[in-house]
């Protein structure tokens, strides 16, 4: 039975096309295996996911994508340093407890790191705090009581962790529905989106 090819948000393509052709590629916190089912198909690529949830884990098999199941929080310890050529977190980063730890060790691990988050900073979510709510939008569709973001961030906050870190940013921009935000894309961008190497 041939498998149709993953279908994937149009932010998800944009960040598909930061990924070099060929490349071998780690991707954190990999959900159903979409994204990498994409990047394997349509750009060469070669690589594992690592997943959590069983649910997910059933989908990457399905795929024929490699899953590890590991919780990310424990570290990445079983990988050597610059096992791949890009280590993917994309919408990881927020739900961990160790994100700076985690942060470091993507770029341990990877000759190129490539996060995405929901960016706090986009001015919707601005004008639900200065009403005295906190924000439920499209890219952060959950209560403040149910979320499981355990972190919140921005662009700026981001760029000053990598520079804490000795990270070398690459490409920085915001996504906004599938459209690269460069310009003041801390106020306009739903989703921040960082490439980055060990400085």
């Amino acid at each position: 039975m041939l498998k149709t090819a993953p279908r994937l948000s149009a932010d998800q393509r944009v960040i598909a096309r930061l990924v070099p052709p060929g490349a071998r590629v780690l991707d954190l916190g990999c959900g159903d295996g979409a994204l990498l089912d994409h990047l394997i198909r349509e750009r060469g690529c070669t690589g594992y996911g690592v997943e959590i949830d069983d649910a997910n884990i059933q989908a990457c098999v399905a795929r024929g994508v490699n899953v590890i199941q590991l919780n990310l929080d424990e570290g990445l310890a079983m990988f050597g340093d610059a096992s791949f050529d890009v280590v993917l977190q994309i919408d990881t980063l927020q739900h961990l407890r160790n994100a700076e730890v985690m942060l470091r060790e993507t770029a341990r691990v990877g000759r190129i790191g490539i996060v995405a988050f929901p960016n706090f900073g986009h001015w919707p979510n601005r004008l639900a705090v200065l009403r005295g709510r906190m924000p439920v939008t499209k890219v952060l569709p959950y209560q403040w009581y149910d979320t499981p973001n355990i972190r919140v961030g921005t662009l700026r906050d981001f760029a000053a962790l990598a520079l804490k870190n000795r990270l070398h940013i690459l490409d920085a921009f915001g996504l906004q529905d599938g459209r690269e935000v460069r310009l003041w894309p801390n106020a306009r961008a739903s989703r921040a989106v960082f490439k980055f190497q060990h400085g």
